[in-house]
Protein backbone atom coordinates (compact mmCIF):
# COMPACT_ATOMS: atom_id res chain seq x y z
CA UNK A 1 0.00 0.00 0.00
CA UNK A 2 1.48 3.27 -0.57
CA UNK A 3 2.43 5.27 2.64
CA UNK A 4 0.02 7.61 3.83
CA UNK A 5 0.31 11.23 3.02
CA UNK A 6 1.28 13.88 5.47
CA UNK A 7 -1.45 15.93 6.73
CA UNK A 8 -1.93 19.12 4.82
CA UNK A 9 -3.24 22.62 5.52
CA UNK A 10 -7.11 22.50 5.45
CA UNK A 11 -8.71 22.69 2.05
CA UNK A 12 -9.89 26.67 1.02
CA UNK A 13 -13.10 27.74 1.20
CA UNK A 14 -14.86 27.30 -2.41
CA UNK A 15 -14.55 30.49 -4.82
CA UNK A 16 -17.65 29.03 -6.73
CA UNK A 17 -19.78 31.43 -8.12
CA UNK A 18 -21.92 31.19 -5.33
CA UNK A 19 -19.36 31.96 -2.77
CA UNK A 20 -19.05 35.48 -0.70
CA UNK A 21 -15.32 37.21 -1.04
CA UNK A 22 -13.97 38.03 2.49
CA UNK A 23 -13.97 41.71 2.57
CA UNK A 24 -11.32 43.88 4.32
CA UNK A 25 -11.93 45.64 7.66
CA UNK A 26 -11.39 48.96 6.80
CA UNK A 27 -10.26 51.14 3.45
CA UNK A 28 -6.92 51.07 2.40
CA UNK A 29 -4.64 53.94 3.51
CA UNK A 30 -3.45 56.51 0.85
CA UNK A 31 0.11 54.62 -0.66
CA UNK A 32 3.26 56.79 0.61
CA UNK A 33 6.30 58.08 -1.59
CA UNK A 34 9.45 58.71 -0.11
CA UNK A 35 10.37 62.40 -1.69
CA UNK A 36 13.50 64.26 -0.11
CA UNK A 37 13.00 67.24 1.61
CA UNK A 38 12.94 70.55 -0.40
CA UNK A 39 16.18 72.76 0.70
CA UNK A 40 15.09 76.29 1.51
CA UNK A 41 15.88 78.60 -1.47
CA UNK A 42 19.14 80.15 0.35
CA UNK A 43 20.55 77.11 0.95
CA UNK A 44 24.19 76.58 -0.97
CA UNK A 45 25.28 74.58 -3.56
CA UNK A 46 27.84 72.05 -2.20
CA UNK A 47 29.53 69.18 -3.10
CA UNK A 48 28.97 66.22 -0.95
CA UNK A 49 30.25 65.58 1.81
CA UNK A 50 32.28 62.45 1.35
CA UNK A 51 34.13 64.29 -1.71
CA UNK A 52 35.82 66.04 0.62
CA UNK A 53 36.02 63.10 3.46
CA UNK A 54 37.69 61.19 0.73
CA UNK A 55 40.10 63.64 -0.86
CA UNK A 56 41.34 65.48 1.73
CA UNK A 57 43.13 64.62 5.30
CA UNK A 58 41.58 66.30 8.11
CA UNK A 59 43.70 68.19 10.09
CA UNK A 60 43.58 69.42 13.94
CA UNK A 61 42.56 72.76 14.55
CA UNK A 62 45.10 74.19 16.60
CA UNK A 63 44.79 75.22 20.40
CA UNK A 64 43.87 79.56 20.44
CA UNK A 65 46.58 81.20 22.69
CA UNK A 66 45.76 84.25 23.90
CA UNK A 67 49.51 85.45 24.16
CA UNK A 68 50.41 84.93 20.09
CA UNK A 69 46.78 86.44 19.37
CA UNK A 70 47.84 89.96 20.96
CA UNK A 71 50.86 89.58 19.17
CA UNK A 72 49.29 89.17 16.05
CA UNK A 73 47.01 91.74 16.61
CA UNK A 74 50.02 94.47 17.82
CA UNK A 75 51.90 93.31 14.12
CA UNK A 76 48.79 94.12 12.21
CA UNK A 77 48.22 97.61 13.90
CA UNK A 78 52.34 98.62 13.49
CA UNK A 79 52.07 97.42 9.70
CA UNK A 80 49.13 99.35 9.11
CA UNK A 81 50.79 102.25 11.16
CA UNK A 82 53.79 102.32 8.99
CA UNK A 83 51.48 101.90 5.66
CA UNK A 84 49.73 105.19 6.30
CA UNK A 85 52.73 106.77 7.16
CA UNK A 86 54.13 106.15 3.53
CA UNK A 87 51.25 107.04 2.07
CA UNK A 88 50.92 110.30 4.31
CA UNK A 89 54.48 111.14 3.33
CA UNK A 90 53.70 110.40 -0.52
CA UNK A 91 51.24 112.94 -0.66
CA UNK A 92 53.15 115.56 1.00
CA UNK A 93 55.64 115.44 -1.38
CA UNK A 94 53.96 115.02 -4.19
CA UNK A 95 54.31 111.30 -4.99
CA UNK A 96 57.89 111.49 -5.17
CA UNK A 97 59.91 109.69 -2.42
CA UNK A 98 63.99 109.72 -1.90
CA UNK A 99 64.76 111.25 -5.13
CA UNK A 100 63.31 107.98 -7.25
CA UNK A 101 62.41 110.16 -10.22
CA UNK A 102 66.16 111.90 -10.50
CA UNK A 103 67.47 107.76 -10.21
CA UNK A 104 64.74 106.27 -12.91
CA UNK A 105 66.12 109.58 -15.20
CA UNK A 106 69.67 108.58 -14.45
CA UNK A 107 69.17 104.82 -14.86
CA UNK A 108 67.96 105.56 -18.42
CA UNK A 109 70.73 108.06 -19.48
CA UNK A 110 73.36 105.01 -19.75
CA UNK A 111 71.37 103.36 -22.70
CA UNK A 112 70.25 106.56 -23.93
CA UNK A 113 72.79 106.48 -26.65
CA UNK A 114 70.61 103.55 -28.49
CA UNK A 115 67.42 104.01 -27.28
CA UNK A 116 66.82 108.22 -28.45
CA UNK A 117 66.04 109.03 -32.33
CA UNK A 118 69.23 110.58 -33.63
CA UNK A 119 66.94 113.52 -34.17
CA UNK A 120 66.08 113.87 -30.60
CA UNK A 121 69.59 113.52 -29.50
CA UNK A 122 71.04 116.10 -32.69
CA UNK A 123 68.59 117.75 -33.72
CA UNK A 124 68.99 118.84 -38.01
CA UNK A 125 68.71 122.53 -37.08
CA UNK A 126 69.73 123.99 -33.60
CA UNK A 127 68.88 127.70 -32.83
CA UNK A 128 71.28 129.53 -30.14
CA UNK A 129 69.17 132.68 -29.12
CA UNK A 130 72.14 135.28 -28.33
CA UNK A 131 74.65 132.46 -28.75
CA UNK A 132 77.36 134.66 -31.05
CA UNK A 133 79.35 137.26 -30.85
CA UNK A 134 77.80 140.48 -29.86
CA UNK A 135 75.23 138.12 -28.54
CA UNK A 136 73.77 137.94 -32.21
CA UNK A 137 71.58 134.76 -32.73
CA UNK A 138 73.07 131.71 -34.65
CA UNK A 139 71.82 128.79 -36.54
CA UNK A 140 73.65 125.48 -37.19
CA UNK A 141 72.38 123.22 -39.17
CA UNK A 142 73.30 119.20 -39.34
CA UNK A 143 75.60 117.74 -42.00
CA UNK A 144 76.93 114.71 -41.02
CA UNK A 145 76.59 112.10 -38.08
CA UNK A 146 78.97 109.46 -36.93
CA UNK A 147 78.67 105.70 -36.06
CA UNK A 148 78.28 105.03 -32.20
CA UNK A 149 81.92 104.52 -31.33
CA UNK A 150 83.84 103.41 -28.50
CA UNK A 151 85.88 105.78 -26.73
CA UNK A 152 89.42 104.87 -27.96
CA UNK A 153 87.99 104.80 -31.40
CA UNK A 154 86.66 108.41 -31.00
CA UNK A 155 88.67 110.26 -28.31
CA UNK A 156 92.29 111.28 -28.42
CA UNK A 157 94.16 109.08 -26.22
CA UNK A 158 94.77 111.60 -23.33
CA UNK A 159 91.03 112.21 -22.88
CA UNK A 160 90.00 108.60 -23.36
CA UNK A 161 92.52 107.72 -20.57
CA UNK A 162 90.82 110.88 -18.26
CA UNK A 163 86.90 109.44 -19.09
CA UNK A 164 88.02 105.73 -18.48
CA UNK A 165 87.73 105.70 -14.88
CA UNK A 166 84.36 106.50 -15.23
CA UNK A 167 83.41 103.03 -17.35
CA UNK A 168 83.53 105.07 -20.69
CA UNK A 169 80.92 102.97 -22.47
CA UNK A 170 80.06 104.93 -25.99
CA UNK A 171 80.46 108.04 -28.17
CA UNK A 172 77.73 109.70 -30.30
CA UNK A 173 78.89 112.56 -32.60
CA UNK A 174 77.32 114.68 -35.45
CA UNK A 175 78.91 117.57 -37.57
CA UNK A 176 77.67 121.00 -37.52
CA UNK A 177 78.04 124.26 -39.99
CA UNK A 178 76.56 127.43 -39.67
CA UNK A 179 74.66 129.61 -41.77
CA UNK A 180 77.40 131.21 -44.09
CA UNK A 181 79.42 127.66 -43.98
CA UNK A 182 82.61 128.67 -42.94
CA UNK A 183 82.82 127.38 -39.56
CA UNK A 184 82.35 123.54 -38.64
CA UNK A 185 81.61 121.91 -35.30
CA UNK A 186 81.89 117.91 -34.04
CA UNK A 187 79.68 117.57 -31.01
CA UNK A 188 79.98 114.66 -28.96
CA UNK A 189 78.18 112.47 -25.72
CA UNK A 190 80.23 110.35 -24.09
CA UNK A 191 78.02 107.96 -22.36
CA UNK A 192 79.79 106.37 -19.17
CA UNK A 193 78.83 103.43 -17.10
CA UNK A 194 79.32 105.29 -13.68
CA UNK A 195 77.24 106.46 -10.93
CA UNK A 196 76.32 109.48 -9.51
CA UNK A 197 79.09 109.70 -7.17
CA UNK A 198 81.22 108.98 -9.65
CA UNK A 199 80.05 111.07 -12.06
CA UNK A 200 80.46 113.81 -8.86
CA UNK A 201 83.72 113.40 -8.60
CA UNK A 202 84.93 113.11 -12.44
CA UNK A 203 83.02 116.69 -12.24
CA UNK A 204 84.56 117.89 -9.20
CA UNK A 205 88.10 116.56 -10.79
CA UNK A 206 87.85 118.73 -14.30
CA UNK A 207 87.18 121.44 -12.56
CA UNK A 208 89.71 121.77 -9.90
CA UNK A 209 92.33 120.91 -11.88
CA UNK A 210 90.74 122.72 -15.18
CA UNK A 211 90.98 120.09 -17.38
CA UNK A 212 88.81 121.46 -20.03
CA UNK A 213 91.36 123.76 -20.49
CA UNK A 214 94.02 121.86 -21.26
CA UNK A 215 94.94 121.48 -25.21
CA UNK A 216 96.50 118.14 -24.46
CA UNK A 217 92.76 116.70 -24.09
CA UNK A 218 91.28 118.10 -27.02
CA UNK A 219 87.85 116.65 -28.20
CA UNK A 220 88.53 114.53 -32.03
CA UNK A 221 86.67 116.20 -35.26
CA UNK A 222 84.56 114.30 -37.06
CA UNK A 223 85.39 115.15 -40.60
CA UNK A 224 82.31 114.15 -42.99
CA UNK A 225 83.83 113.36 -46.65
CA UNK A 226 81.44 115.37 -49.50
CA UNK A 227 80.65 118.14 -46.65
CA UNK A 228 82.11 121.27 -45.41
CA UNK A 229 83.91 119.63 -42.99
CA UNK A 230 85.51 117.30 -44.92
CA UNK A 231 88.75 119.29 -44.06
CA UNK A 232 87.61 119.21 -40.49
CA UNK A 233 90.53 117.37 -38.76
CA UNK A 234 93.04 117.41 -35.76
CA UNK A 235 95.07 120.72 -36.55
CA UNK A 236 91.95 122.78 -37.90
CA UNK A 237 90.93 122.35 -34.06
CA UNK A 238 90.19 125.96 -32.78
CA UNK A 239 88.52 125.93 -29.58
CA UNK A 240 86.31 123.25 -27.62
CA UNK A 241 83.74 122.96 -24.45
CA UNK A 242 84.11 119.91 -22.55
CA UNK A 243 81.23 119.23 -19.25
CA UNK A 244 80.38 116.69 -16.96
CA UNK A 245 76.64 117.24 -16.50
CA UNK A 246 75.87 116.71 -12.93
CA UNK A 247 72.55 114.46 -13.03
CA UNK A 248 73.41 112.44 -16.13
CA UNK A 249 76.26 109.76 -16.73
CA UNK A 250 77.51 112.16 -19.97
CA UNK A 251 79.80 114.10 -21.01
CA UNK A 252 79.02 116.99 -23.49
CA UNK A 253 81.75 118.30 -25.71
CA UNK A 254 81.88 120.31 -28.74
CA UNK A 255 85.27 121.68 -30.54
CA UNK A 256 84.92 124.20 -33.45
CA UNK A 257 87.57 124.96 -36.66
CA UNK A 258 87.55 126.81 -39.70
CA UNK A 259 85.85 125.04 -43.07
CA UNK A 260 88.80 125.88 -45.47
CA UNK A 261 91.07 123.49 -43.77
CA UNK A 262 93.27 126.10 -42.48
CA UNK A 263 95.17 125.11 -39.35
CA UNK A 264 94.29 126.38 -36.32
CA UNK A 265 96.83 128.64 -34.09
CA UNK A 266 97.05 128.16 -30.31
CA UNK A 267 94.06 126.31 -29.73
CA UNK A 268 91.81 128.04 -27.07
CA UNK A 269 89.09 126.81 -24.49
CA UNK A 270 85.42 128.35 -25.00
CA UNK A 271 85.96 130.55 -21.89
CA UNK A 272 89.04 132.28 -23.24
CA UNK A 273 87.98 132.07 -27.15
CA UNK A 274 84.76 134.21 -26.39
CA UNK A 275 86.44 136.78 -24.44
CA UNK A 276 85.44 140.47 -25.89
CA UNK A 277 88.91 141.39 -25.87
CA UNK A 278 90.65 139.37 -27.13
CA UNK A 279 92.65 139.76 -30.52
CA UNK A 280 93.29 135.51 -31.59
CA UNK A 281 92.26 134.63 -34.83
CA UNK A 282 90.12 132.09 -32.78
CA UNK A 283 88.49 134.57 -30.84
CA UNK A 284 87.90 137.00 -33.42
CA UNK A 285 86.36 134.57 -35.64
CA UNK A 286 84.09 133.90 -33.29
CA UNK A 287 84.91 130.25 -32.89
CA UNK A 288 84.61 130.17 -28.85
CA UNK A 289 80.64 131.12 -29.79
CA UNK A 290 80.67 128.48 -32.07
CA UNK A 291 81.43 125.27 -29.55
CA UNK A 292 79.95 126.82 -26.85
CA UNK A 293 76.56 127.63 -28.50
CA UNK A 294 76.42 124.26 -29.99
CA UNK A 295 77.26 122.15 -26.45
CA UNK A 296 74.60 124.28 -24.63
CA UNK A 297 72.30 122.82 -27.90
CA UNK A 298 73.16 119.61 -27.32
CA UNK A 299 72.71 119.50 -23.23
CA UNK A 300 69.10 120.63 -23.74
CA UNK A 301 68.39 117.83 -26.41
CA UNK A 302 69.92 115.58 -24.40
CA UNK A 303 67.90 117.01 -21.08
CA UNK A 304 64.67 116.44 -23.30
CA UNK A 305 65.04 113.28 -24.67
CA UNK A 306 65.57 111.90 -21.01
CA UNK A 307 62.63 114.20 -19.37
CA UNK A 308 60.24 113.63 -22.12
CA UNK A 309 56.97 115.77 -21.65
CA UNK A 310 54.37 113.75 -19.92
CA UNK A 311 51.29 115.54 -21.35
CA UNK A 312 50.49 116.22 -25.18
CA UNK A 313 51.10 120.12 -25.86
CA UNK A 314 47.22 121.54 -26.06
Amino acid sequence: MPPPSPAGPAPAPSTGAGAVRPQPAGPLPPERTARPPVPPPYAPLLPPEEYAEITARLRPVPERRPVRTVAAAVCAVLGLGLIGGAVTAAVLTGGAGGGSGAESAYDRAHTLWHTAPVDSLFPRTVRGLKAGPGKADRVWTRIAVAPDSDCVTALDPGLAATLSKTGCARVVRATYTDATSTNVTTVGMVFTGADEHDMAALAQRVDTQSLDERPDLLPRAFPAKGTVAERFGAAQRASWSLKVLPDAPVVVYAVSGFADGRAAEGPQPVAAARDATSTAPVAQAGLGHEAAGLAAGAERALRAALNPPTEAPE
